[in-house]
């Protein structure tokens, strides 16, 4: 595959290009700062199946469609009521913690190299207010940045990957999408996109069934892979 061939990237975001677990860690030893390493994880744990649950009742239509910004409420809710914290003001900060999440350290130089030859477009689960904080917090630079709150519901729902193709006004075959997940990866061929799987220790490794365009160590180990396709290609 060469660059010739793709004329957007498309990222997600959430463990793609920001470290999530890490900065709903920082959040919880705000929440509770006596809690020591083997409690967080526990609360981490607690955290993310939640919201892993509550966006797949949502998919599955056992329930109505909420933005993440409801579903961190709630997380941070149960995560304090675990802790021993009935501090409404510290639930409320815990219930932000997704939006103050670090980015990887490759990150936003990936993000400029690529964005020389690309429009970049950013795929998100985090609603609109969510991931205007997050892009921010973590200094990520767009050309568009979507929210899956516009087609009220989360990926892998194809209606949240054809945001990205309709803004793109291209057809997916031509769009490159990127993620740490290979589930993510797998519902963005089901609709035609191109896929690179970049390695994060947070991400979700791909199978030996999966076939993705690329596979890539970070975003400079990408921008290289295209480098090169292109150069053979020309």
């Amino acid at each position: 595959m060469s660059e010739s061939e793709i004329d957007a990237v498309v990222f997600d975001v959430l463990g793609t290009l920001v470290d999530e677990p890490a900065g709903i860690r920082a959040g919880m030893r705000a929440l509770a700062p006596s809690l020591d390493a083997p409690g967080i994880e526990r609360l981490l744990s607690l955290w993310q199946q939640y919201i892993e649950d509550e966006q797949r009742r949502i998919l599955d239509g056992a329930r109505p469609y909420l933005a993440s910004d409801a579903l961190d409420r709630e997380a941070a809710r149960l995560v304090a009521d675990a802790a021993g914290v009935d501090d409404p003001a510290a639930v409320a900060a815990m219930a932000l913690a997704g939006r103050r999440l670090p980015p990887w350290p490759d990150t936003v130089a990936g993000l400029a190299r690529l964005a020389e030859r690309f429009p970049l477009i950013g795929l998100s689960n985090a609603s609109r207010t969510a991931l205007l904080g997050l892009n921010a917090h973590a200094g990520l630079r767009w050309h568009q940045a979507l929210s899956a709150e516009d087609a009220r519901t989360y990926k892998p729902d194809p209606a949240v990957y054809r945001l990205a193709v309709t803004v793109s006004g291209r057809p997916p075959e031509r769009l490159l999408m990127v993620a740490a997940h290979a589930w993510d990866l797998r519902a963005a061929q089901g609709l035609g996109l191109r896929t690179a799987y970049v390695s994060r220790p947070v991400g979700d490794p791909p199978t030996s069934a999966d076939r993705f365009d690329l596979y890539a160590d970070d975003l400079a180990d990408l921008a290289d892979q295209l480098d090169k396709a292109d150069g053979l290609s020309g």
